[in-house]
């Protein structure tokens, strides 16, 4: 059985009328297992590929061949299917005119990979219907316990509204997790990001056909060794209190805020997704009415509960002090985590003023992610920035537009902005 841990990071003491007390809660797994092996349901895994006519012959035999490579990745015993999307979703395999999952064993896989080599370049793009197919797809076995999908795409979504594919999302939302990935340059990094984002998955840009192979065998063989199902962070604030936001901040950004559900009144409930061995932190603030000085108060129990179990639990605590050697103490797994959440988003911005040809917020909002890439030791980040921007000065922030700059690079940059380094010690 896997073996959580949490460890909590924060300065508790507050000033006289302080409110807000902030915290990082690193979670970590162990023994986590192999997906579909833990005895507690089976696991199913979709992949699914673009094949419309803006993938050419050469991209879609590409894509068959990584598609191929992923097959060999599954578990025998897991349940799988793959889709072909274009402007409309097809099962490619099995073949049935109804959606179905088979079980992997050696028949099975070389019957997919002969089904998937006979893909074929033709119609438009219409993720949404890709992913509600999944979802149809995925709902055929009712003992699975952990659903994940591979879901690639070369272009804009450009065969059905942005409303239908946000409905079709949001159809599908908590039903599957989702990792997405684009191939080449011609497709919409915040279109397939919000997919990744609702769906609790990654997006990455893959800038040349012959990468597929290699990105897919990653993908399977990560979600192959996730053997817990599912988790969900459950966040207890006292009576009176606010939950001002809950954010993964590590190994990247996501805000979960918004995805809480109530357990009771003083109890919320964040999804996770399913994990393997792994480390992952999490960044909780809570707003709580000003005590005396000398008083303390629990700010925050935060819980791992697979099912009804608690696995691990972290303790968030205020003590109000008149020590302002004890009050202006910033945590240092706090500092750097904030200055995470600002370099995603001065990054994400910061590109999209420049789409629209505002240099000046560009330059602005780009400088200052390269000053908070090198506060932060994001050694990475800085790399990327760099192919975009002529750094002047780091501490301060100066930078240039480059006049040249090649879109595989820029798309890296943003696809890459949510990924996070963690503390130095």
């Amino acid at each position: 059985m896997a073996d959580f841990t949490a460890t909590v990071y924060q300065n508790e003491f507050l000033p006289d009328g302080g409110t807000d007390v902030h915290a990082i809660v690193t979670v970590n797994c162990t023994g986590a297992g192999a997906a579909g092996q833990s005895g507690s349901g089976d696991a199913g895994e979709i992949i699914i590929v673009d094949t419309s006519g803006s993938m050419g012959r050469d991209g879609v035999q590409a894509a068959a061949y990584a598609a191929q490579t992923a097959l060999d990745q599954i578990l025998d015993g897991v349940w799988f299917a793959v889709i072909s999307g274009n402007d409309r979703a097809q099962l490619a395999f099995p073949p049935s005119a109804e959606p179905v999952m088979v079980k992997m064993d050696p028949y099975t896989r070389q019957a997919a990979k002969d089904a998937v080599s006979r893909f074929y370049a033709d119609g438009g793009t219409a993720m949404g219907t890709w992913l509600r197919l999944a979802g149809r797809v995925f709902a055929t076995v009712p003992s699975l316990n952990q659903k994940h999908a591979i879901l690639l795409t070369d272009g804009e979504n450009q065969h059905e509204t942005p409303e239908a594919l946000t409905q079709a999302i949001e159809s599908v939302t908590g039903q599957f997790q989702c990792d997405t990935r684009g191939v080449g340059v011609a497709w919409q990094v915040d279109e397939v990001r919000r997919i990744a984002q609702a769906l609790l998955g990654t997006v990455d840009i893959i800038p040349a056909p012959d990468q597929l192979a290699a990105e897919f065998e990653k993908l399977i063989q990560n979600a192959m060794g996730r053997g817990v199902a599912q988790a969900d962070l459950r966040v207890w604030a006292p009576q009176g209190a606010e939950v001002l936001f809950v954010r993964q901040v590590a190994p990247t950004v996501e805000d979960l805020t918004s995805r809480r559900t109530a357990i009771n009144p003083l109890t919320g409930s964040y999804p996770t997704g399913s994990w393997g061995d792994e480390s992952r932190d999490y960044h909780v603030a809570i707003r709580l009415a000003a005590k005396a000085i000398g008083q303390e108060q629990l700010a925050a129990r935060v819980q791992l509960v697979l099912g009804d179990q608690t696995v691990a639990q972290g303790l968030v605590k205020a003590l109000w002090s008149g020590d302002e050697a004890l009050t202006t103490r910033i945590n240092p797994e706090v500092a750097h985590y904030t200055g995470q959440t600002e370099l995603a988003q001065a990054i994400q911005d910061g590109l999209a003023a420049k789409a629209v040809g505002d240099t000046a917020t560009a330059t602005t909002k780009l400088g200052r992610a390269v000053q908070l890439a090198a506060q932060t030791g994001n050694e990475e980040a800085t790399t990327r920035l760099r192919k975009v921007v002529d750094i002047d000065d780091q501490e301060t922030g100066t930078v240039r537009l480059k006049r040249a700059v090649e879109k595989a690079d820029e798309m890296a940059l943003d696809t890459a902005s949510t990924k996070t380094t963690r503390v130095r010690k």
